[in-house]
């Protein structure tokens, strides 16, 4: 089977978040059955050391409506994947991957990636798209492209990662790039009222949907969640899975990690959680009490990552004997608030306002509980994350982190972490006394822990999901 993924990033080469996680080890886990391919914008801050080793295969010009844009192309080999590059330095260079002119540099990505087929004689089997700014590819396929014989069997799966985020903007403008017939921004397709929405056209195009976890694609079925297309979700059910994301085990494991000051696994992650554990306090200045539970948090620091109940809660967790250490950047409000917090209790508190992925792994493995209050959560990586470190999660039992933490219960001994369900601070306080309570008691902390490190969410689950519906829909 032939797959061509495309996606606005992809780790290594640029990433804002988990979607560029994904794009690294999805396709590296279906390589192993099947002929994967990648297809990202040539953005200008990707590292040199990359760029160095791209191939240029050539060019051609892609067609907005009234005016032809260049189109470079770029190959990277890495593993068994196949990574092209599209290149316009009007659409994609400057310092920043997202924020300048974003639904007219996706529009002439999408059609791009489609152009660009004969180029590198790659005509697959299915096309997958990620997120709302590839939502154009399956319209524009079946608007241009599905009477070419090459492209007329090409199937599309198309994948939620975050509804919130869906691309909108006045259909004139969105029309003037592409030319379509007014029946494609009918309420049925991808307008609403004047508006031309790149999601809703990935959504009602596509031939499958999925999501990131099984429980955000019952939630965005829900007004609460479906930020105004929970009826369409609905009316493509039959046609929609929630598949969770995995996490790269090479990557995010204590035993095999470079980061950490000692290495662990689950048969004698005691001694490597306290090594840790001391060389974080130390590094970060915080009193080094083996005694002390330190409670994490490696987040982008905005309202989705539920820091308001932080914030709502904070002054009782400082009268708890704790260590908290905060991990990201975000909106101002939220990083003044986590730097306001560390001076007013600085035997406490690091606010690391900043991010480096080798002091999140640091505080992976030095943390004894990670904590994820999150509004809303399509799927979560931190949680997987710090399972596989041994430390505990704290959550909101909300999509992904509902999927993948199950907290304990004294009754039966199961569990591999904590949750709580209302979105208030007084429920979150609760259930951080009720893992702190539990933290005394080093023998069943331990046994928890080691349920921790013996889940498994490796991509490899995932892929095989993923081959299924691409079977299905090929057939």
């Amino acid at each position: 089977m032939k797959i061509l993924m495309i996606a606005p990033e992809a780790e290594p080469f640029a990433k804002t978040g988990g979607l560029g996680d994904v794009l690294w080890s999805l396709p590296k886990a279906l390589s192993e059955q099947a002929e994967v391919r990648v297809i990202i914008p040539k953005y200008q801050i990707i590292p040199e050391q990359y760029k160095d080793r791209m191939e240029f295969l050539g060019y051609t010009y892609v067609n907005l409506n009234w005016r032809s844009q260049y189109c470079g192309v770029f190959k990277l080999v890495l593993g068994n994947v196949t990574y092209y590059f599209i290149d316009n330095e009007y659409y994609f260079s400057g310092a920043r991957m997202y924020g300048n002119y974003d639904l007219e540099r996706y529009a002439f990505f999408s059609k791009a990636c489609l152009e660009i087929l004969p180029l590198i004689d790659f005509f697959p089997d299915i096309i997958h798209c990620h997120d709302w700014q590839t939502g154009l590819v399956p319209v524009l396929l079946d608007a241009h492209f599905k009477w070419d014989e090459r492209y007329s069997k090409i199937k599309t799966v198309f994948t939620i990662h975050n509804l919130k985020f869906q691309g909108v903007h006045n259909k004139n403008f969105i029309n003037d790039l592409l030319g379509l017939p007014d029946y494609y921004y009918t309420n049925d397709r991808m307008g609403k009222f004047g508006d031309a929405n790149f999601m809703k056209g990935g959504i009602v195009f596509a031939n499958y949907v999925t999501t990131v976890s099984p429980s955000y694609s019952e939630e965005i079925r829900q007004p609460a969640f479906g930020e105004g297309l929970d009826w369409l979700i609905g009316a493509k059910s039959d046609n929609l899975s929630g598949i969770l994301n995995g996490v790269d085990y090479d990557v995010y494991s204590p035993q095999n990690n470079e980061n950490i000051a000692f290495k662990y696994d689950k048969d004698n992650f005691a001694e490597g959680k306290r090594e840790n554990k001391k060389a974080l306090q130390e590094k970060l200045g915080l009193p080094i009490r083996e005694d002390a539970p330190v409670i994490s948090m490696v987040t982008r620091l905005t309202p989705q990552k539920g820091l308001d109940l932080l914030i709502q809660g904070m002054d009782r967790l400082m009268q708890r004997d704790l260590q908290l250490i905060i991990l990201g950047t975000g909106d101002a409000e939220y990083e003044n608030a986590m730097n306001h917090f560390a001076y007013h209790h600085s035997e406490k508190v690091r606010a690391c306002i900043f991010f480096s992925q080798e002091l999140a792994h640091q505080i992976y493995a030095g943390s004894d509980m990670f904590l994820m209050p999150s509004l809303y959560e399509p799927c979560g990586l931190g949680q997987i994350i710090s399972l596989a470190f041994g430390t505990l999660p704290i959550v909101r039992e909300t999509g992904g982190l509902k999927d993948t933490v199950t907290s304990y219960n004294e009754h039966t001994g199961e569990g591999n972490g904590f949750s709580f369900n209302p979105y208030n601070p007084n429920d979150m306080i609760y259930t951080i006394d009720r893992a702190l309570n539990i933290y005394k008691s080093p023998r069943l902390w331990e046994k928890i822990v080691h349920t921790a490190m013996e889940c498994d969410f490796s991509w490899s689950r995932s892929a095989k999901q993923y081959m299924e519906i691409y079977n299905k829909i090929i057939k």
